[in-house]
């Protein structure tokens, strides 16, 4: 009898289902619950308030896409493959705290709010959908961005001094110092350069977080751009660490069999963000893989999605760190990490760069164990980007163009020529004198001059070209 009234106090309509609808009705966040068909079968109060879905229709029912629209918090119109609601609903995936904007049924209004998804997982194929305006949220972020950006710049500037003074100190063609002192600057400078870091770290994120830096999207090839990418970057250090870096389909493991055929992946994105992106992982792989250790990059088509991966054999990352590693200035705390410098900022922008090309991100480690950083992006088809490439070398042109068209700066007036001399024999009278700003057509010739008084010099027609001795 106790397990059939156990039952009973879970069915829809008892008193327990009755306090649960009372509670998500009285709260301020909305959640809506969506079927396997995306058919909306719950919305709470605070979700009706703030999607203002049509007052004259009921959302029960409803395509959850229609009741709930969403764009990037930058205000950019988010496609179905780069919105995150949609992939998380029709992949089963798990959304957290995704921030962009909701546009309001009626007025269409834009208001901030975070939102999340969560897969029941039950017969029913039912998701739970939350969120909640963050306005109030972002406005005190603002203040303190403020306060960090401000501060930031301030300090750059000496910190940049410093650095400067330093690296003249540690120059022998401009100072003479003992191999003591030498090695204390070379700590300094060292130091100096890694505030430097820090303080440009601080203000990228300001930047970003305050949607100052926007992507300027443009198609590539993503296997070549990538390869060259990281080639680049692992020259820096493959000398000093002595570690084996690959790129291409396969990790060195595995044996010749198993290479993949080679791809040709394409995508539309912002290149500085990738060179970003790439620069602060790879930085990673090299800085936590022990001397002798490997890297591994690797770039391939996975369906509509391009796929990249970068693996190293370091020193891995605990699944307690795991799920902050991408928070803005975490740094896995132990004993192999303490030593390793870092702004634990990294990461944090590496995510911002990837998701605001509609991408995503994240890492399969274990403590001991290496890491794999995985990047997710919107691929594109080879039919797509031989049109994003017509439109990009048209706008390039038209550009050159217009450089091209725009008024150059007049060169500098050439000094006003001198009249010649008027050379005269001893017995022909005085000649009138020509004005200064009159230039004789020609230069008299230094020969007698008859004995006939010679009229005074005309002065040059404005349509007649000036000899003044090869000046313009």
């Amino acid at each position: 009898m106790s397990i059939f009234k156990r039952k009973q106090a879970i069915q829809p309509g008892s008193n327990g289902s009755a306090m649960s609808e009372l509670a998500l009705n009285s709260i301020n966040d909305g959640v809506v619950i969506v079927d396997r068909a995306g058919k909306v079968c719950f919305i709470n109060p605070a979700a009706k308030r703030m999607v203002e879905y049509n007052t004259m229709l009921d959302p029960i029912g409803a395509d959850y896409k229609d009741v709930i629209r969403l764009e990037s918090k930058e205000g950019r119109e988010l496609s179905e493959e780069e919105n995150p609601l949609i992939r998380a609903v029709m992949n089963n995936e798990v959304l957290d705290s995704f921030r962009g904007s909701l546009i309001m049924g009626v007025t269409g209004k834009r208001i901030p709010i975070a939102i999340s998804v969560i897969d029941v997982r039950d017969s029913a194929g039912n998701k739970i959908i939350t969120f909640r305006n963050i306005a109030k949220e972002l406005e005190e972020e603002g203040a303190q961005t403020e306060f960090i950006s401000t501060a930031s710049h301030e300090m750059r500037t000496p910190v940049a001094s410093i650095e400067g003074y330093l690296s003249l100190a540690l120059n022998p063609q401009t100072a003479t110092i003992d191999e003591r002192a030498h090695g204390y600057l070379e700590a300094a400078h060292a130091a100096s350069k890694h505030l430097g870091k820090l303080f440009q770290d601080l203000l990228d994120v300001t930047k970003t977080d305050d949607g100052k830096i926007m992507p300027k999207f443009e198609p590539a090839e993503m296997i070549t751009l990538i390869h060259q990418m990281s080639d680049n970057y692992c020259m820096q250090f493959n000398k000093d660490n002595k570690i084996n870096y690959t790129f291409g389909s396969s990790d060195g493991r595995l044996t010749a069999s198993d290479l993949r055929i080679a791809q040709v992946v394409y995508a539309s994105i912002d290149v500085s963000f990738m060179q970003e992106i790439m620069d602060n992982l790879l930085e990673n792989a090299l800085k936590y893989t022990p001397k002798g250790g490997s890297v591994w990059v690797n770039v391939r088509g996975d369906g509509d999605r391009v796929l990249i991966n970068v693996t190293d054999t370091g020193i891995g990352i605990s699944s307690e760190d795991i799920q902050h590693i991408f928070q803005k200035f975490y740094r896995a705390d132990n004993s192999d990490t303490r030593e390793i410098g870092g702004t634990g900022l990294g990461l944090y922008l590496t995510k911002q760069r990837v998701e605001a090309m509609g991408g995503k991100i994240w890492v399969e480690s274990g403590f001991g164990e290496g890491s794999t950083f995985f990047v997710s992006l919107p691929r594109i088809s080879s039919e797509e980007y031989e049109k994003r490439m017509i439109v990009k070398k048209n706008q390039e042109q038209f550009a050159a163009m217009q450089k091209a068209m725009q008024p150059q700066a007049a060169p500098a007036p050439a000094p006003a020529a001198q009249p010649a001399p008027v050379v005269q024999s001893q017995s022909a009278p005085q000649v009138v004198p020509v004005q200064p700003q009159i230039v004789p057509a020609q230069p008299v010739p230094a020969q007698p001059q008859p004995t006939q008084p010679q009229p005074p010099i005309q002065p040059v027609q404005a349509n007649q070209p000036i000899n003044n001795g090869g000046q313009i």
